[in-house]
């Protein structure tokens, strides 16, 4: 299977890198064709600039600014999204490349003013994320990054695609051994991927 990574974290040698690597790892074990993405290693613009606002709905020419992305992300079978919460969203440069590349013609159509989702090519999502705060806290917020992976990301891809959601919470006050149990979690749904 072909896997599209996408890694959101400005800091190697955090948690989340670690968190990274072991999933590029472990898929590339398992023999799946990874394209490891990492935003910040490519330095990738999240900035919607005016002029690629202005041509959003021209299907074809809405996407020569970021064409290489919309390459990738049309050749995977599989998407996996490694970030941290950060405000209860995604990281800024994570957000961008949706604005920016999740368009018109790439990931849905609109047919009669209503959006019908065409990025059927993702059979398969999963998400490595982690928050500062409790899952309690998180829940009385509404947990808005679980429901956009659930309810937003989940209707953009394949109907009927599985969509995994592996989030550590209360990293603000884990341990060694509550990060190593999540890192085994990981690599177990890694290989099974």
């Amino acid at each position: 299977m072909r896997i599209l990574v996408l890694h959101a974290h400005p800091v190697e040698e955090s948690f989340g890198g670690a968190l990274h690597r072991l999933a590029v790892e472990r898929l590339a074990a398992a023999g799946h064709a990874v394209d490891d993405c990492d935003l910040y290693a490519e330095d990738f613009d999240p900035r919607l600039s005016p002029q690629e606002r202005r041509g959003y709905h021209e299907i074809g020419p809405n996407i020569e600014p970021v064409r290489p992305y919309v390459e990738r992300l049309r050749a995977a079978d599989a998407l996996v999204l490694c970030y941290p919460v950060w405000n209860f969203g995604y990281p800024a440069i994570l957000k961008g490349f949706f604005d920016r590349v999740f368009l018109p013609g790439v990931s849905f159509t609109i047919e009669n003013g209503r959006v019908v989702p065409c990025l059927h090519n993702i059979g398969k999502v999963a998400v490595i994320t982690t928050y500062g705060g409790s899952r309690t806290r998180a829940l009385l917020a509404g947990d808005p990054p679980r429901k956009l992976v659930e309810r937003v990301l989940r209707l953009t891809v394949r109907p009927g695609a599985s969509v995994r959601y592996l989030a550590q919470y209360d990293m603000n006050r884990s341990t060694p051994r509550i990060r190593e149990r999540f890192m085994e979690m990981v690599g177990r749904e890694m290989d099974a991927f």
